[in-house]
């Protein structure tokens, strides 16, 4: 029982079936090809259908981790995910484990069959007793042995018995060990709530921003008939949920980061990009929620190409044109403190125009001897910003109430 892991022959551990159900679910609901998903897992399509059907357990999260991401978990589905993995790893390893090869050797079935054995020396001798006997036990060697410790068989199974539950014992939790300091890490460096001590500094995203709080666009998979008129800007997320609307060629996420402390400050080190998927621009409608607009102050930024195979938050110098003069404003330059008087925002745009790219950032820390890094999503998903290049383009008309494209709106050009 709980053997299987690999093989075909054997029962699945229950573990292993918990959480190749999970894994189910994902590739269930993403809707991708074994392949598809494959390719972006950087695994073939055979070892991903290996996780799904419970015939193979990874040896290291981080691939299943990946694909919780590509399929949009949240945070508290991925740490589901995680709990399944670790117990599935275990039995992985106890299956691979050779401490349960002593258990075979001791057989109940020859101790329970001492009587048998007597009747063996031949048709004549009748009387049982004599099978104790070393001169009845002329058949085979090994009989022997076997019948004269009678009165004392079951001291060698108990302590074989005991010999094996004790290497057992000792291997699960040899086993099992590695398995909890090897995933520990991982929560500790996604986010805030996972880490086993507080983190020294807090962090919150706005992930619906628009430039300069009226001009932004989003991809929507409807009509315009379908489509609400476009909200302001404070209702944007509510809008984009109803809509299942993605960022269109921009998205501009701001990073609130702030100390715990008013003396001892936080380092930021460094602001990374990675990516989970890049796949072709959605063929969506995209929908301007404005008809031009534009402020006097352009706010200091990181700047992310995602259509660049490695994908970097370069920091780019903010502009006021506010005054008479205009004026620059620097761009943030790590490392950077922050307390919990003197916060920062970290802004970044994200722009494509040849993907439908899904994303995440990496924030590096360190304060009082300790570092690491936060992962920055949004709420548990990855973000996501695709291109819209060719895609037909909308802006609404409040005269008439109603979606029309840019030539009938005279804006193009």
């Amino acid at each position: 029982m709980g053997r299987r892991v690999e093989g075909d022959g054997m029962p699945k551990d229950a573990a292993v079936e918990e959480f190749a159900g999970l894994v189910r679910a994902l590739k269930a609901r993403d809707g991708r090809s074994y392949e598809a998903l494959g390719r972006r897992l950087s695994v073939s399509a055979s070892t991903l259908h290996r996780y799904c059907s419970g015939a193979t357990v990874p040896e290291e999260f981080a691939v299943v981790d990946r694909l919780a991401l590509l399929c949009g978990a949240d945070e508290e589905e991925r740490r589901a995910l995680e709990a399944a993995w670790t117990e599935a790893d275990r039995a992985r390893r106890r299956a691979a484990s050779p401490a349960p090869t002593p258990v075979p050797a001791v057989s109940a079935a020859p101790e329970s069959n001492p009587e048998p054995s007597a009747p063996e020396p031949g048709p004549g001798p009748a009387p049982d007793p004599t099978a104790p006997d070393p001169s009845a036990a002329n058949p085979s060697a090994p009989e022997a042995p076997r019948a004269r410790p009678r009165r004392g068989a079951p001291a060698p199974l108990l302590v074989a018995a005991a010999v094996a539950l004790v290497m057992l014992a000792l291997a699960a939790a040899l086993l099992g060990h590695p398995t909890r300091t090897a995933s520990a890490p991982a929560p500790a460096s996604t986010a805030p709530g996972r880490t086993a001590a507080p983190l020294p500094f807090t962090w919150s995203i706005g992930s619906q921003l628009w430039e300069g709080g009226c001009g932004h666009t989003y991809l929507v998979d409807r009509t315009p008939r379908a489509v609400a008129p476009p909200p302001v800007a404070a209702d944007s997320g509510a809008w984009a949920g109803t809509h299942g609307a993605v960022h269109g060629g921009e998205a501009l996420v701001r990073i609130t980061v702030q100390g715990r402390s008013p003396s001892d400050a936080v380092v930021l080190h460094a602001l990374h990009v990675r990516l989970v998927d890049r796949a072709a621009p959605l063929p969506w409608n995209a929908y301007r929620m404005d008809n031009g607009c534009g402020g006097a102050v352009t706010p200091r930024h990181f700047a992310v190409d995602l259509d660049r195979p490695r994908p970097l938050a370069r920091p780019v110098d903010g502009l006021d044109a506010s005054g008479a003069e205009v004026r620059k404003i620097p761009a943030v330059s790590f490392p950077y403190k922050v307390t919990s008087s003197d916060p920062e925002e970290l802004l970044v745009s994200a722009r494509t125009a040849g993907c439908d790219c899904r994303w995440y950032l990496e924030l590096e820390w360190s304060a009082g001897g300790r570092t690491g890094t936060v992962r920055i999503t949004d709420g548990g998903k990855p973000f996501r910003t695709s291109g819209t290049r060719g895609t037909p383009a909308y802006v609404h008309d409040s005269a008439e109430g109603r979606w029309i494209t840019d030539s009938d709106s005279g804006q193009t050009g």
